[in-house]
């Protein structure tokens, strides 16, 4: 198991996904029993459908960046950043997402952290790096 490098599949398939507003790059990331919470505030559902749902309420104006995977063990915590209209409005996404990897290296627990704020913005300077840099 080398979380290190699923870590980076999840970032490269998430980050395919939604500038595609594709759900199928998803896939090949996930168990298929995996335990998928968008949100503290939400039920576990299936990473595809919670993406296909998120992905139909946004238009094509998708700016994307990922913060360096923090990795322990067979667990990884990614930042990242969206600058967006969704339902028509412009917003801006920050969070982080939780990860527990299996030994096939595909994602068996994932919970997320995040929050939205009206309009758009750009991370900060220095914003995703990680402290070993």
């Amino acid at each position: 198991m080398d979380a290190e490098a699923a870590a980076r599949a999840w970032v490269d398939a998430w980050d395919r996904a939604w500038r595609a507003r594709d759900e199928s790059e998803l896939a090949p990331v996930y168990a298929d029993d995996v335990v998928y919470r968008s949100h503290p505030d939400r039920e576990p559902q299936p990473p595809l459908d919670y993406a296909r749902s998120a992905f139909a309420d946004e238009a094509d104006d998708l700016e994307l960046w990922w913060g360096e995977p923090l990795v322990a063990g067979n667990r990884a915590a990614v930042e990242w950043w969206a600058a967006l209209t969704e339902s028509g409005e412009p917003v801006t996404l920050a969070g982080a997402s939780w990860l527990t990897f299996g030994d096939d290296d595909r994602v068996v627990e994932q919970h997320d952290y995040w929050t939205v704020t009206p309009g758009r913005a750009s991370p900060w300077k220095g914003w995703g790096a990680s402290s070993a840099e």
